[in-house]
C-alpha cells in the first residue's frame, strides 16, 4: 500500500480522492462505523470566506483557496450548497475598530466583496438585526457537509481507494522503507498494514498518532486542546429571523455564538467554547440561558425559551485556553525523524472550506 489515511472525515477522504487521483494506492482507516461522524457533522456547515484569520497563514490561503474550490465542486457534482452572505454585527461603537482591521485583513488575504454597513443599512438586509455597523461578506455561504465528505469518498473510490471502518489504528512503527502500523477492529481483531507513506487525518486524536510515530508532541507544540461548541436549535416560531448568516465581533476562542441555518431552513444559535478535558457530545440545556443573552446584544427578540438543545461538536485546537492563534499543522515528519507521515494537526475551522487545498498541500508533500 502507497498510503495510509489515518481519519475518514472529510479532511481524510479529501487526502484519499487527491493521492488516489494521482495513481496511488490508498487505505482510509477510520475509527467510527460511519464516515464523518466527528467534527465533519459536528459544526455550522459554513463555507468561509478568508477573512478571520491572520495574512499569510495556513487558514487564510487554505481558506481562500478551498472556498474557490468547493463552490466549484458543489456546482459541479450537485452537492447541496447555498451563498448566504454573512454580517458581522459591532454592538457597540469600541467594536467598530475591529470590523476595520476585519476588513483590511479580508483585504490582505484576497477576499472579495467586503464593505462595512452602516447601522441603516444593516437594518435595511436584516430588520431584525440591531448593531452600529456590520461588516458584510457576499462570498460566504453554507453547504452539506455529509453529501460533501461522501463525494470525496466516492471519487477516491472511484481511484481505486479503500475504506477500512470500525478499525483504530494502536501501533505505529517506521520500518525503514515505509510503515508498519498495527490496527484493532471492533470485534477486538488485530491486524498489522504496511504502507510507504501515512498522512495523519485524525482531527481530535491526530496528537495521539503523532505520538504513537515517535514525536515528541508537547515539544512541537502538538498536543490537540479539546475545545467544544454546543449548538440550540431556535424555535420554529421565530419563522425566518434573518436572512443572512449573522455573527458577533469574534470571540477569543473562536467565532462567538452566532446564527446559521441549514439548507432545509432551520435556525441554529452557537457554538460557543468550552475547552474540556475528555471530550463529551451532551448539551447542557441550562445553557440556553446564557446563548439568549449574548445573542439578544444582537437580536433583541430572543428569549431563552426559544432555545433547544441541538448538539455539540469538538474542535480540535492547539492553542489552549487563553493562548495567541495557532495555525494549522501540514507538515511532513522528516525533519522530526519520521519520513513519509504527514501530520495534519489543529485541522478546525475552516477546515471544512480549506478540505480541498489542504487535500492538495498533502498531495504535494508526498509527491
Amino acid at each position: 500500500m502507497d498510503t495510509a489515511i489515518i481519519g475518514g472525515g472529510v479532511i481524510g477522504f479529501a487526502c484519499a480522492a487527491a493521492l488516489a487521483q494521482r495513481g496511488r494506492s490508498v487505505v482510509v482507516l477510520e475509527r467510527h462505523t460511519k464516515p464523518g461522524q466527528e467534527a465533519t457533522s459536528r459544526n455550522s456547515e459554513v463555507i468561509h470566506a478568508g477573512f478571520h484569520y491572520p495574512p499569510g497563514s495556513l487558514k487564510a490561503q487554505t481558506s481562500v483557496e478551498g472556498r474557490a474550490r468547493l463552490y466549484e465542486r458543489c456546482r459541479a457534482l450537485r452537492i447541496p450548497h447555498r451563498r448566504t452572505g454573512k454580517l458581522v454585527v459591532a454592538v457597540e461603537p469600541n467594536q467598530l475598530e475591529l470590523l476595520e482591521s476585519l476588513l483590511a485583513q479580508g483585504a490582505a488575504n484576497g477576499v472579495a466583496g467586503l464593505e462595512i454597513l452602516g447601522a441603516r443599512e444593516l437594518v435595511r438586509r436584516e430588520p431584525r438585526v440591531r448593531g452600529v455597523a456590520a461588516l458584510w461578506s457576499p462570498e460566504t455561504g453554507i453547504v452539506d457537509s455529509h453529501e460533501l465528505c461522501s463525494s470525496y469518498q466516492a471519487e477516491a473510490e472511484r481511484h481505486g481507494a479503500q475504506l477500512a471502518l470500525a478499525t483504530r489504528v494502536v501501533g505505529l512503527e517506521h520500518t525503514g522503507p515505509g510503515w508498519r502500523l498495527e490496527t484493532l477492529g471492533a470485534d477486538g481483531t488485530r491486524f498489522r498494514l504496511e504502507a510507504g507513506t501515512v498522512v495523519n487525518a485524525a482531527g481530535i486524536a491526530a496528537d495521539g498518532i503523532a505520538r504513537a510515530a515517535g514525536l515528541d508532541v508537547e515539544a512541537l507544540g502538538y498536543r490537540v486542546h479539546p475545545c467544544k461548541g454546543d449548538y440550540f436549535s431556535l424555535s420554529p416560531a421565530l419563522g425566518s429571523i434573518t436572512r443572512h448568516l449573522v455573527y458577533p465581533v469574534p470571540a477569543a476562542a473562536g467565532l462567538g455564538i452566532h446564527v446559521t441555518f441549514d439548507l432545509g431552513g432551520g435556525y441554529r444559535l452557537g457554538p460557543d467554547a468550552e475547552y474540556v478535558e475528555q471530550p463529551k457530545l451532551e448539551v447542557d440545556p441550562a445553557k440556553a440561558a446564557h446563548f439568549a443573552e449574548v445573542a439578544r446584544r444582537f437580536l433583541p427578540e430572543l428569549r431563552a425559551s426559544h432555545l433547544s438543545p441541538a448538539f455539540a461538536g469538538i474542535r480540535p485546537k492547539l492553542q489552549g485556553r487563553g493562548e495567541p492563534f495557532r495555525d494549522f499543522v501540514i507538515e511532513e515528519a522528516s525533519v522530526h525523524g519520521a519520513p513519509g507521515l504527514v501530520n495534519l494537526l489543529g485541522i478546525e475551522s475552516p477546515g471544512l472550506t480549506a478540505s480541498a487545498a489542504i487535500a492538495g498541500r498533502v498531495a504535494a508533500l508526498l509527491a
